[in-house]
């Protein structure tokens, strides 16, 4: 996808899920780049896999930040993740299998509990 369709599918998104802010949908795209690349093999990814892959790729870029920014682009939970995937499903960026369901992202986590109890914090030696 060129710069041009980029900006035209974030667009047709925004238009149509105007819900999450446009970095989410960038986001969440580079969450199942990683999570895909991670893969030994090409298969299908389940919601609770992309669910964490976007949990690990947040504290990866935004550290102790990850839930305020997750929270500033619209992403509340996971059940959001699976809005995402599915808007991005509805513009035909993503496709998905008969057996795929909104239902496979909820409660996979809970963001306070991630994000701020069991952040992975480090200590300096």
């Amino acid at each position: 996808m060129n710069a041009c369709e980029s900006v035209d599918v974030l667009t047709r998104l925004q238009e149509r899920h105007p819900r999450y802010h446009r970095g989410a949908y960038v986001f969440l795209l580079d969450a199942l780049h990683d999570v895909i690349a991670r893969q030994e093999e090409r298969r299908h990814i389940s919601g609770q896999e992309l669910a964490e892959g976007a949990r690990g790729l947040a504290i990866a870029r935004f550290g102790p930040l990850a839930r305020t920014v997750l929270e500033y682009w619209g992403i509340h939970s996971t059940d959001d993740v699976g809005e995402l995937v599915f808007a991005l499903v509805d513009i035909g960026v993503l496709v998905k299998r008969d057996e795929d369901r909104r239902e496979d992202f909820e409660d996979v986590f809970d963001f306070e509990q991630v994000f701020d109890h069991d952040y992975p914090w480090s200590v300096a030696t």
